[in-house]
């Protein structure tokens, strides 16, 4: 029995150091996922007006870009899959390649030749472990995006949609990362990057309306080879800045449980070693009770 309790206060003693590991990281989570919310609402407006820019080139400039143009015949599509390089966040980076996987298989279904381009070492791992190919990946970055990073992921999907007819040229480009909604939501989404569908989220001009005239320098083609580029790192950049916010949240609520559930394993083996202690306590008074009965009956049998 003694064996027993010592295994049990080892335990003990095992649970409440992983208890503070992970209270440790959520609070480590805590602290800087306020920052990661800041960073993603402070980034909102300037992606909101280059949407706008962007809106008003491709409505009212009547130029027909590479990067708004629908293809006749997709046969090709990209897919940047956005998950986490490190654990311990529960079922974030599981969750986006699963949203992926339903993208994969839509795509398939259309006939439609998918690539894979990922951003994480947990996306990394999960291709490797099953032997699936990957165009490019890219890690280090996952919960502290920088817009360089952005714009580096961005110029490679850029440069696969503007290739010309080769293996490595692709049709269309989409985009699986998590929205973080709010503490306790964080959504897997899937968006079309490329070709663009600009959308300005506001009601159209009525057909009496007067509607504003633009004036492009030094042209239209040359705003559009500038401005689009930029628009394309916004939205990978937003969508970065979006996924890093849902991980801290993820991390912060699978450290809270991962605590939560020490606590009780503490109590249970708490409980149980009290429980062998008491037992232990009993048996040895029991065969003490039963020792001193035996001498007294030898004693009263010599006598």
């Amino acid at each position: 029995m003694a064996v027993s309790l010592r295994e049990y206060r080892a335990r003990i003693r095992s649970t409440e150091s992983m208890k503070k590991i992970t209270r440790a990281m959520e609070l480590i989570a805590a602290s800087r996922i306020i920052k990661a919310q800041q960073r993603a609402q402070s980034a909102a407006p300037y992606a909101r007006e280059l949407t706008r820019a962007v809106s008003a080139l491709a409505t009212y400039s009547n130029v027909d870009h590479p990067m708004t143009t629908e293809p006749e015949d997709p046969q090709r599509a990209a897919i940047l899959i956005v998950t986490s390089d490190r654990g311990l966040a529960g079922a974030y980076s599981s969750s986006a390649i699963k949203e992926a996987e339903r993208l994969v298989a839509t795509l398939t279904e259309e006939g439609k030749e998918v690539r894979t381009y990922i951003c994480g070492r947990k996306g990394q791992a999960y291709y490797k472990f099953r032997e699936r190919p990957v165009v490019q990946s890219w890690s280090g970055f996952s919960d502290q995006p920088s817009y360089d990073a952005a714009a580096e992921v961005g110029d490679a999907l850029i440069d696969a949609f503007m290739a010309s007819e080769g293996d490595s040229s692709v049709d269309e480009v989409h985009v699986v990362y998590t929205r973080f909604r709010s503490m306790l939501v964080q959504e897997p989404t899937a968006v079309r990057l490329l070709p663009l569908e600009v959308v300005e989220g506001e009601e159209r001009p009525a057909s009496d309306e007067v509607l504003p005239l633009y004036e492009f320098e030094p042209s239209a083609e040359a705003v559009l080879d500038k401005l689009l580029p930029r628009y394309v790192q916004s939205r990978i950049f937003f969508a970065f800045l979006q996924a890093a916010a849902s991980e801290l949240a993820a991390r912060q609520k699978a450290m809270k449980s991962a605590t939560d559930n020490a606590e009780e394993l503490i109590k249970k083996y708490t409980r149980i070693a009290n429980q062998a202690r008491q037992a232990g306590i009993t048996q040895e008074i029991s065969e003490i009770v039963g020792g001193v009965n035996a001498l007294a009956d030898a004693n009263a049998a010599s006598e």
